[in-house]
């Protein structure tokens, strides 16, 4: 399974990518501007300073919504760096939007899926990535992780190869659960990650050994 971290922070990113296990990064104009990055110039250039930290697909996400603008920004996202990926939401002219990214050899991710429907589409027309956000559909008191077991049965019924890229990861546990499943990739911040490392007895077992070294010396 894959690591991306859903993040626009560039020292988030590098103590990840430090970590040796990172595979990625997905951002939204939601974590651009938590970041106080507004503007064309400056998304395009925090994009780039992203895929010098990373080599792995970025997820960079349109502002548009009609298809003609959708195609326009997603170009001049895609060239910006070979490891882009034209983050695309599921609405109809961003499904028309993937079929014709899909056809120029663009890669696409398509966002905001909360349907085995929307990703079904998303994948008939040719997107390299749909998004599940399981921790949304978790708030509402609906299984978010279900939702990830009938995609993968779905795509694994029809051979589809766009990957599965669970988003709105909320802790460890919907980590190790999507692993379980199938998913292929999972998004987070920086923190469910890192509580992938922390167990009470690895704690103990260290500072056991650490003492017992101690009389050895």
């Amino acid at each position: 399974m894959k690591f991306f971290i859903d993040t626009a922070n560039l020292a988030a990113i590098e103590e990840a990518n430090s970590l040796g296990v990172l595979d990625g990064v997905t951002t939204n104009p939601s974590l651009m501007a938590k970041e106080g990055i507004s503007g064309k110039e400056n998304i395009i250039s925090h994009y780039k300073k992203i895929c010098e930290i990373v080599d792995g697909d970025i997820s960079a996400e349109v502002l548009s919504t009609t298809f003609e603008e959708m195609i326009k920004e997603g170009e001049e996202l895609a060239a910006l760096h070979p490891n882009i990926v034209v983050k695309i939401p599921m609405i109809k002219d961003g499904v028309k939007a993937i079929k014709y990214f899909s056809q120029k050899g663009i890669r696409t991710n398509c966002t905001l899926i909360f349907s085995p429907g929307q990703a079904l589409l998303a994948a008939k027309a040719g997107a390299s990535y749909v998004s599940p956000f399981l921790g949304r559909l978790d708030d509402i008191s609906t299984d978010g992780l279900h939702l990830i077991e009938e995609i993968r049965l779905i795509f694994d019924n029809y051979g589809y190869e766009t990957e599965i890229l669970a988003a709105s990861i909320r802790h460890s546990m919907h980590i190790i659960n999507c692993a379980k499943i199938g998913a292929d990739v999972v998004t987070c911040p920086l923190q469910p990650i890192l509580s992938l490392l922390n167990h009470p007895l690895t704690d103990n077992g260290l500072a056991q050994f650490i003492k017992d070294s101690q009389k050895m010396i």
